[in-house]
């Protein structure tokens, strides 16, 4: 489990191609892999790796899936580039964020960015099966930092965080543009209470469910914002 507050930035020393695999060699900034042995678990940009190889008190090697650069930015990485990384809590580490499971649902892409006065804005956009689980205020993994959504557009189909200036320090995001694909993974116990409210709102309405969800859209809401209001009702 991480935690979601990313301890630095990592630099990608070389990549190797293996058959079925791409090993990833990264650089760590110093005092990171103190007491880090082979085996244990690190999220880079959020994804969880395991440890391969130990080279040196500074960096480390990582075997990834063919499975997993697919569905994650890993894929596309280059070497020197940087990452965010994160060593895995411990028992009783206090949840600076909220619990990670290094797990990615999916990639999404800058849609733009504007930088105020001590802010940076993110706008990204996101696939609609996924739009569900994201609501503001809420929690949400982008890269393996856990940040607060801070607005959503369902209709549009994004959603935006804020920055502030120490988040920009301690992570990669300050090297991005429009169009940059990022790793995302939603608050797990936000999934679970939207699919649990979907299914029994299936499984009462049964067939009424469709004219419900046309009375919404005519009042341009859909069935995310239904179960929305009942959760902050609870």
């Amino acid at each position: 489990m991480f935690t979601g507050i990313v301890q630095g930035i990592a630099r990608i020393a070389s990549i190797t191609d293996k058959p079925g695999l791409r090993t990833f060699k990264l650089s760590f900034p110093e005092n990171f892999c103190q007491n880090l042995e082979i085996g244990a678990s690190v999220a880079v940009d959020g994804v969880c790796l395991t440890v391969t190889s130990l080279q040196d008190e500074n960096t480390a090697e990582f075997d990834v899936m063919q499975q997993s650069l697919a569905v994650t930015t890993l894929g596309e990485y280059q070497q020197n580039g940087h990452i965010n990384v994160e060593r895995a809590a411990r028992d009783g580490a206090e949840i600076g964020g909220h619990p990670l499971s290094g797990h990615i649902d999916f990639k999404a892409s800058i849609a733009t960015i504007r930088e105020l006065e001590n802010n940076f804005v993110i706008r990204i956009a996101v696939p609609q099966e996924w739009l569900r689980y994201i609501f503001a205020k809420g929690y949400i993994a982008i890269n393996g930092a856990s940040l607060t959504v801070a607005e959503v557009n369902r209709q549009e189909g994004w959603f935006e965080v804020w920055l502030i200036p120490e988040t920009l320090r301690m992570t990669v995001f300050s090297e991005k543009k429009a169009g940059a694909v990022l790793n995302i993974e939603i608050e797990r116990q936000t999934q679970v209470v939207v699919d649990t409210v979907r299914s029994m709102l299936q499984e009462t309405l049964g067939p009424l469910l469709p004219a419900l969800e046309a009375l919404l859209q005519q009042q341009g809401k859909n069935m995310d914002d239904l179960i929305k209001l009942g959760s902050l009702k609870k």
